[in-house]
């Protein structure tokens, strides 16, 4: 309950339809929305464009939004709203984004019923988008791993220069 109010606080809810307007928003902008989440007060909305994000994509997306949640009367509390680019070091979140960074170097904390809790570099070297699988290659040590994605807790790329 809101203090002094005697009526409960009602929390902002990222739904489904909110997501897909999101996606909407995002799409009218040139960009694919990576990611949305409500996190601590903070609305963050992760955009992407092939030729990378600019300043621009980021201010047109966060108006277009800013209004439908304005609309939408989206919660009863003050936000905090953040439009950005996933950056170098992007989690991963969805199928197509393993399938999108085959080949490329991320860091995996992922947890099995023989691993508790275990974090590798590797190399991505494939997804199996019917088995909802990827596998790795651990670099120096060919070490070879294959995971479920419900088994991932993290996947970020690494930065490679």
């Amino acid at each position: 309950m809101e203090k002094g109010t005697g009526h409960a606080r009602r929390e902002p809810h990222l739904g489904s339809d909110l997501a897909s307007e999101l996606e909407a928003i995002a799409a009218q902008a040139g960009c694919e929305l990576v990611h949305a989440e409500w996190k601590g007060g903070t609305l963050r909305v992760l955009i992407d464009r092939p030729e990378g994000v600019a300043h621009e994509d980021c201010e047109r997306v966060s108006k277009q939004v800013s209004a439908l949640l304005d609309v939408l009367d989206f919660g009863s509390v003050r936000y905090v709203l953040e439009v950005s680019s996933p950056g170098l070091d992007r989690q991963l979140y969805r199928p197509r984004d393993y399938e999108r960074f085959v080949g490329r170097q991320v860091r995996v904390t992922y947890g099995t019923p023989e691993v508790r809790k275990r974090t590798v570099v590797a190399r991505l070297e494939g997804f199996r988008p019917e088995t909802a699988e990827v596998e790795l290659v651990e670099d120096g040590t060919e070490n070879r791993t294959t995971l479920r994605l419900e088994q991932i807790q993290t996947a970020r790329l690494v930065i490679e220069l």
